[in-house]
């Protein structure tokens, strides 16, 4: 069974009803694993009125709240108030996800546009990073020229999210190439345990508890902590952590990691 279809499962089963706010929410990029999962758990979680996902190949769905949204309907007025955009490292193709459209970082002023022009006013922005490769300094701010004109533009909320993301496996290439691989390997194995990746399922709770909670925080462009990521990613109850960071009090700090021996 693919993600997508889980999705749709979770999406057709009762859900819980929530008290909140519940408005429209469009996913950008909801093809790949990550993707995927952030498109299941927001149709799962019932915390939304309805779920778009952009496609840019005809995808029909009688799955009640799930509606596909053609990447031409970026041009138009949106019904979402909030977007996500999940940018993916890599991506495996299993038929029915490829209907869905793959954002590309490049592309990221001109989507952001787009959808500001449309009517979104809250934007989430996921951007998986190699674990080791992010340098400390880009961690809690802007990491490009790029998302500084996005900042720049006027959305309500923005939020940038750098999960580390485990790299996939390689078609075999040229002594250089696994040179590198190997080399990338051992890093890993030096990268703190708050930074490493996080799995897929649990980041896009994640992902959609922020999307949701963004309509109930102050206006502000904001960096997601890596360790702050670990720490909700460990927490029983994620939200509250994560509501107390939007508002500006300060998370508590980690209890110390046991150090691995080898």
């Amino acid at each position: 069974m693919t993600t997508l279809q889980q999705a749709l499962r979770g999406a057709a089963a009762t859900r819980p009803q929530d008290r909140g706010r519940a408005e429209v929410l469009l996913v950008l990029g909801a093809g790949g694993a990550l993707g995927s999962a952030v498109l299941a758990r927001a149709l799962a979680c019932g915390r939304f009125a309805r779920v778009q996902a952009l496609v840019d190949k005809p995808l029909a769905s009688a799955v009640r709240g799930f509606e596909p949204l053609p990447a031409a309907a970026l041009d138009a007025r949106l019904a979402a108030d909030t977007a996500v955009i999940v940018f993916e490292r890599a991506r495996h193709s299993n038929g029915r996800d490829e209907a869905f459209l793959q954002p590309q970082p490049a592309q990221l002023p001109a989507l952001a546009s787009q959808l500001l022009r449309g009517g979104v006013r809250r934007l989430l922005v996921v951007v998986p990073h190699a674990p080791a490769l992010l340098p400390q300094a880009l961690k809690a701010g802007l990491a490009s020229l790029d998302e500084g004109r996005v900042a720049a533009m006027g959305f309500e909320q923005l939020l940038f999210l750098r999960p580390a993301q485990a790299g996939g496996a390689r078609a075999a290439g040229g002594w250089v190439q696994r040179v590198a691989d190997g080399w990338l390997a051992q890093l890993a194995w030096m990268v703190p345990l708050r930074e490493q990746p996080v799995r897929a399922v649990r980041l896009a709770e994640l992902v959609v508890e922020l999307a949701w909670r963004l309509a109930h925080a102050a206006p502000a462009t904001r960096v997601l902590p890596p360790e702050l990521l670990w720490l909700a990613a460990q927490a029983p109850d994620a939200g509250e952590l994560l509501a107390a960071w939007l508002s500006g009090a300060a998370w508590p700090e980690a209890a110390p990691v046991p150090v691995q021996r080898w």
